[in-house]
């Protein structure tokens, strides 16, 4: 019987084993399409919503392009431009409720879709968004030749990745980061606290090992209903940040908080921002 029992506790053993390590694979072989769902149609375009805008391409590597729109505010002049990095679903067609705050605020906007998302060639990747949105930087301040000081960056959920790595290597004027992580190996590690995820994940998008470098203006936005990214994230790269920045806490989820949250959401972007942007005359007030 006893050798009986010792078989029975082996096999449970052995099986428990086999479907750690089985599980451990599929999230390991998955990850791509866990971090970047993405998405292919890009439904509608800026014309729905009466917005000026161009259509841009760029080349972040050999091969392959990249797609976004440049879109104007139809304010008598801009205070600035906000280079727009999106979360990890959908396209930039889905962006237009978010865009919206933005124009409204006085600001152009330059959005786009990372590589395999849209109309953008090939596959997403780290090194591919950090390309993209490279890319797009020097398209604003070559070809466009808008001067760094007027250029927010702006970041959501995957997006605050591609900004914080940007900010890291040119001087915007302002960081904005929605929803934001600390790093995709400390994310999974919440997610599936069981396995080592700081050596399965190829993908890291380290935010933590970098925000000590961000020395312009900040500001974090972050609500605690969201569940995918847990508050807690954006509170301790906050803490970690060095002065100037800001936080504003909203309410709703990860995919709506924006949204529900609409009148302190642009009340805060526009506090964080019009000082920093100021128009013409009104710079001219504040040197008087």
């Amino acid at each position: 019987m006893e050798r009986e029992w010792l078989v029975m506790l082996w096999t449970i053993a052995r099986m428990a084993v086999l479907v750690y390590a089985g599980f451990g694979v599929v999230l390991f072989l998955a990850q791509g399409f866990l971090i970047f769902p993405g998405g292919s149609s890009v439904h509608t375009t800026p014309d729905a919503r009466g917005w000026n805008y161009e259509d841009v391409y760029v080349t972040p590597e050999e091969g392959e392009t990249t797609h976004g729109w440049y879109i104007e505010t139809p304010a008598e002049s801009a205070r600035g431009v906000i280079l727009f990095s999106t979360g990890n679903a959908g396209t930039i067609a889905d962006r237009m409720f978010s865009i919206q705050y933005f124009v409204d605020l006085g600001f152009d906007v330059l959005i786009y879709d990372y590589g395999g998302f849209g109309h953008s060639s090939g596959r997403p990747s780290e090194r591919r968004i950090y390309a993209d949105v490279q890319a797009m930087w020097d398209y604003l301040t070559g070809e466009r030749g808008v001067s760094p000081e007027r250029i927010a960056l702006f970041g959501r959920s995957l997006g605050s990745g591609a900004t914080v790595e940007l900010a890291t290597r040119e001087e915007p004027r302002a960081v904005i980061l929605e929803s934001a992580f600390l790093s995709i190996p400390a994310l999974a590690r919440g997610m599936f606290p069981i396995f080592p995820t700081n050596l399965m994940v190829r993908h890291r998008f380290d935010n933590e090992a970098k925000i000590d470098a961000l020395t312009m203006p900040k500001f974090f936005i972050h609500s605690p209903d969201d569940e995918i990214v847990p508050f807690e994230h954006s509170l301790a790269l906050y803490e970690m940040a060095p002065e100037p920045k800001d936080f504003l806490t909203i309410e709703g989820g990860h995919n709506e908080g924006f949204i529900i949250s609409t009148r302190d959401y642009e009340a805060g972007l526009a506090n964080f921002l019009h000082p920093l942007f100021p128009l013409p005359e009104e710079g001219e007030e504040n040197e008087g």
